[in-house]
């Protein structure tokens, strides 16, 4: 029998679809609003879209899933993800072509609070490292807390993103972390292991 005859039927529908595509002199790219369109009749559902494009790869990526999120990893975030608590994901990765500032990574905790499994994917340096200002004062930044995290993955990292989650000025992480990061990084960011 054809699943389609008992559509109408569904109440409810979960799903997790990412997609990737190579950007070959493609003019007409669709937008989150083009996506978000074609599930105008899911009434019953939250439906959350999230496309990005990065053009030094020549890609672009489309993650459409129902909210809320019931699967248990969350991958290639890119900076304009578009938040969310989600309870349920124990695994993220977070890929862009552009810089991660110290206030994404406040939102990536704050949405994947018992997140176990951390890797970043970022080759670019961070813009703002040291200070943010607030109402033209100068003030530290807000410490991020990883309660839950198990292993953190940063063997396609710039230095900043090493800096920013092994300097306990900016990050705290839990004891026994497994940590995956290139030698050379690791030797820049500690200052030969003396910081």
């Amino acid at each position: 029998q054809n699943i389609i005859d008992y559509l109408p039927r569904l109440n409810q529908f979960q799903f997790n679809i990412r997609s990737t595509m190579l950007l070959k002199n493609q003019i007409d790219l669709p937008s989150n609003e083009d996506i978000q369109y074609t599930f105008k009749d899911f009434l019953n559902n939250k439906i959350i879209s999230c496309v990005n494009y990065f053009l030094e790869n020549n890609q672009g990526q489309c993650h459409i899933y129902s909210y809320p999120y019931t699967m248990r990893r969350y991958e290639n975030i890119a900076n304009n993800f578009p938040g969310g608590l989600f309870t349920c994901v124990y695994e993220v990765s977070l890929y862009d072509e552009h810089p991660f500032e110290h206030e994404f990574f406040i939102r990536i905790q704050k949405s994947f609070p018992f997140m176990k499994r951390l890797a970043i994917i970022n080759k670019k340096a961070q813009k703002y490292k040291q200070r943010k200002k607030l109402k033209n004062i100068n003030q530290d930044l807000f410490v991020i807390k990883y309660s839950h995290l198990k292993r953190l993955i940063l063997d396609e990292a710039h230095d900043d993103y090493v800096e920013q989650f092994l300097l306990d000025t900016k990050t705290c992480l839990p004891y026994g972390v497994d940590l995956y990061v290139d030698y050379k990084p690791l030797k820049r960011v500690t200052y030969n292991f003396k910081r």
